[in-house]
């Protein structure tokens, strides 16, 4: 099973990339697809549960002592990362709803399959898994505040409370009570033990039904976006080449060591798209623009993943 778990997690940018050309072929050759939009949402539940449940709640508490790689992280996501996406919205026309897509996107990190690209990369990526619940947490709180500094009061009225406090409970309370209650399960029982180590095969598998959920629901929708997609893919780019840079040089200023540096890059570079998505879709007018930018933000973050889990070993080595 392991075996099994250790080639899913290896060949998942592929799997990723099949899964995503597979459905926008299902999209555009069989009607009534955009229904699947109802789905996104218990897709990520399933999604996060068993990314938590890789999460031993010791890690928990060990990665809670880590004060600096937490600092780290923190300062990296929430203040550096913000700063960089402000400078490269400049670069976009002034349409809010374009913009709005962009800052969702860019400003949340990612919380599932950046623990096993940071695991490709020869990063820290148990420290980085443990910390999921920390980054999401934070996202949540700070992305209104963000939002209202970078488009206006009225403009940051455009995204309600409510998608926030659901997404709250449905994807982060909820999956990772019931990931501390398996695993409480597990160290009791066989049958749970058996169980658990089951569910650990399905991260790749569960990101990969979201991917397929999201692209199909979404493609038939975007149409009239096509152009809004096309405009944002310059700054995607450029963020993909600074945020890891700029992640380093936060570990760096830190004194992490190597591993745990290197997972600092992963997290300031990779995003939060398929968790964001619903939020956007709750934002009045989203469609067809919102969902257009932010799933564009997720295929030039796969290929950029590529490069990634390539070059990202070679930081800190003498």
């Amino acid at each position: 099973m392991q075996h099994v778990r250790d080639t899913l997690e290896r060949q998942q940018i592929w799997i990723y990339f099949g899964t995503v050309v597979v459905a926008g072929v299902v999209a555009l050759s069989v009607s009534g697809t955009g229904a699947l939009e109802r789905a996104i949402n218990p897709a990520l539940a399933v999604m996060l549960y068993v990314t938590f449940l890789q999460v031993p709640m010791a890690e928990l508490k060990r990665a809670f002592g880590q004060v600096r790689f937490l600092g780290s992280l923190l300062v990296a996501n929430f203040v550096f990362i913000p700063l960089l996406v402000g400078l490269l919205i400049q670069l976009l026309p002034a349409d809010p709803m374009l913009r709005l897509g962009v800052l969702l996107v860019l400003l949340t990190p990612c919380i599932d399959y950046v623990v096993t690209f940071a695991h490709l990369g020869r990063a820290d990526a148990r420290l980085l898994l443990a910390a999921t619940p920390v980054l999401l947490i934070a996202q949540m709180v700070l992305l209104p505040g963000y939002l209202r500094v970078f488009l206006g009061e009225d403009a940051a009225r455009l995204v309600q409370a409510g998608p926030f406090i659901d997404a709250f409970v449905w994807l982060i309370a909820v999956p990772l009570v019931l990931a501390a209650a398996m695993q409480f399960w597990a160290a009791k029982s066989k049958l749970g033990s058996r169980i658990s180590t089951a569910l650990g095969l399905f991260p790749v598998p569960a990101t990969s039904l979201v991917l397929f959920v999201v692209v199909a629901a979404v493609v038939p929708q975007l149409g009239p976006a096509i152009g809004s997609a096309l405009r944002v893919v310059p700054v995607y780019i450029a963020f993909a080449v600074l945020a890891p840079l700029l992640g380093w040089m936060v570990a760096r200023l830190f004194q992490l060591g190597a591993s745990a540096g290197r997972s600092i890059a992963f997290s300031a570079s990779t995003r939060n798209s398929l968790v964001v998505l619903p939020l956007a879709l709750a934002v009045p007018g989203a469609v067809p623009i919102l969902p257009a930018v932010i799933v564009t933000q997720t295929l030039v973050e796969l290929l950029a993943e590529l490069v990634y889990v390539r070059w990202m070993p070679k930081l800190g080595q003498q």
